[in-house]
């Protein structure tokens, strides 16, 4: 479950407005080079075996830089590290003290990563995804991207704004489940440390190539 959710990752911040989701996203992808947010994110896996729906709720901070680099740290209750530097895809499990490292083009595709910290504008999004409007609903106004691939783990990703700034992610993936992220404490633009999308795996953990 953990991979699950640390799969369904990838989220952001925003500047926008009011006027609706596409132009919200569209703000953002041109003026937002930069963020950082605590974030939690809940995951519900669908119903099985007649048994009711879990959720199962995680924290922890997340930060981007544009084109192509962010990093999750999960911090409770799993320590967890996700680190994109443009070119490698890191995931670090502390428990298991393992590392999986994947090239960064392949690992992503037609995922909220690339709504949020690769794609220049809504037109360069469009290469991959279907982007509609959605209604507003919990004060946000919101944005569906729907992956043109077959083959994209992904149903659907919305993307939702308060105000000028993207509060909420909320990611259906193939297999039904839903993984929705609140952001708090938003920083559009910040200066980030220049170690911030580096990462080396600790001594003595396993690394898994893929």
């Amino acid at each position: 479950m953990r991979k699950l959710m640390v799969g369904c990752v990838l989220a952001a911040m925003a500047c926008g407005s009011w006027a609706g989701g596409l132009d919200s996203l569209g703000a953002f992808l041109k003026s937002a080079r930069s963020g950082k947010a605590d974030f939690t994110q809940t995951v519900t896996a669908p119903p099985k075996d007649g048994q009711p729906m879990r959720a199962k709720t995680s924290t922890g901070t997340f930060e981007f830089q544009r084109p192509g680099q962010f990093r999750f740290e999960y911090r409770k209750p799993f320590a967890q590290t996700i680190v994109a530097d443009g070119k490698t895809l890191w995931l670090y499990d502390a428990d298991l003290n393992q590392v999986t490292q994947r090239p960064q083009a392949q690992a992503l595709g037609s995922t909220p990563a690339a709504l949020i910290a690769s794609a220049a504008d809504l037109r360069a999004l469009e290469s991959d995804f279907t982007l509609a409007d959605a209604p507003a609903r919990d004060g946000l106004q919101w944005v569906k991207a729907t992956p043109k691939s077959r083959d994209a783990q992904l149903q659907s990703v919305e993307i939702g704004f308060q105000g000028d700034a993207l509060a909420a992610l909320d990611i259906l993936d193939a297999f039904g489940q839903r993984s929705v992220l609140r952001f708090a404490n938003v920083q559009v633009n910040p200066s980030l440390p220049a170690g911030s999308f580096q990462f080396k795996p600790p001594a003595g953990a396993d690394v898994v190539r893929q």
